[in-house]
């Protein structure tokens, strides 16, 4: 019964990782004949997996989709880019009730060593949020290998893709991981520089742990959050586009609202300019239209585009 079960669950990780697979080949991944593979297909179907089967002998199988989601297999890396993505979106203020009751499923089964992982991530993590979409692809081994270097405070190497495209080797003493809008970044002591440097994690293009301990050092500011973002917002690597807007408020309005992520000027005791850099224009006009001012964009264009097309549909916006 043990071995019946470990093998369906290892078809039903076969079956999620390929879109379709031929009866022979997955049989023979399996190890079994091709009768037993049918029963272990109709065993996973009354477990409430849907199978779709085609006959004959180039026939094959594949998961389909189902009136209900059943449970899902993933292995190591996947569970905990899983718990990553949750942990950001909970940390950005998102997700609610239901991200809470996911995040306690995935570690309640995870194994001692993944926890201790997941754990590291999250002492490792301060969140300075100012979207919930952590949308750039970074190498959750190499964020691990970050965490666990903030954690332990032992010395980390790693090469380095800077936006030029110029690489470099750092040696570098991990501080703190910041998810910031749609990247992470790592803050940490630049040993060969000898300056406390902000990385892009999605930038980083491998890394190791050294083994070897650092003291402690008091970083130049209180609040790391604010570093990173004075930083992304200090250079042009920092987003895609630079987003300048008068808006018909006073700044201190404004920027009670906004927080520390964009800069606020005074104009006029009632007007302020704002700027900032962003790799996605939505946020900054949620943010404008969050304001109930009136504004006018300086740049880019692309953001004038934006709130025109939102305008027009909710224009149409009709009560039922």
């Amino acid at each position: 019964m043990a071995n019946t079960s470990s093998r369906t669950l290892r078809l039903l990780s076969l079956l999620q990782a390929r879109r379709y697979w031929p009866g022979p080949l997955l049989a023979e991944r399996l190890g079994v004949s091709a009768r037993t593979l049918r029963r272990d297909i109709d065993r996973l179907r009354e477990l409430g997996y849907p199978v779709d089967a085609n006959p004959g002998v180039d026939g094959g199988y594949a998961l389909a989709p189902g009136a209900a989601l059943p449970p899902l297999v993933v292995d190591d890396d996947e569970a905990m880019a899983l718990a990553v993505a949750i942990q950001s979106h909970l940390a950005a203020g998102a997700g609610g009730e239901a991200a809470v009751r996911a995040l306690t499923k995935i570690v309640q089964v995870m194994p001692r060593r993944l926890r201790a992982r997941l754990d590291a991530v999250r002492s490792a993590t301060t969140p300075a949020p100012w979207s919930a979409d952590l949308a750039a692809s970074i190498d959750h081994d190499v964020l691990l290998t970050l965490a666990l270097g903030c954690r332990d405070r032992e010395h980390v190497r790693f090469g380095y893709r800077a936006i030029d495209g110029t690489r470099s080797s750092r040696d570098v003493e991990p501080y703190q991981l910041v998810p910031l809008g749609r990247r992470w970044y790592l803050v940490g002591f630049d040993r060969d520089r000898r300056d406390w440097r902000t990385f892009r994690i999605d930038r980083i293009l491998t890394a190791e742990g050294t083994g070897t301990p650092f003291a402690p050092r008091t970083p130049p500011y209180a609040d790391v959050a604010g570093f990173v973002r004075e930083n992304v917002l200090g250079s042009a690597a920092g987003g895609r586009y630079r987003v300048e807007v008068e808006i018909d408020a006073p700044a201190e309005t404004v920027s009670a609202s906004v927080g520390r992520w964009a800069e606020i000027r005074a104009r006029t005791p009632d007007s302020c300019t704002m700027t900032m850099e962003t790799d996605a224009l939505d946020g900054p006009l949620f943010t404008l239209g969050a304001l109930g001012a009136d504004f006018t964009v300086i740049g880019p264009p692309e953001l004038v585009d934006l709130a025109a097309d939102w305008g027009r549909r909710f224009s149409r916006v009709s009560r039922r």
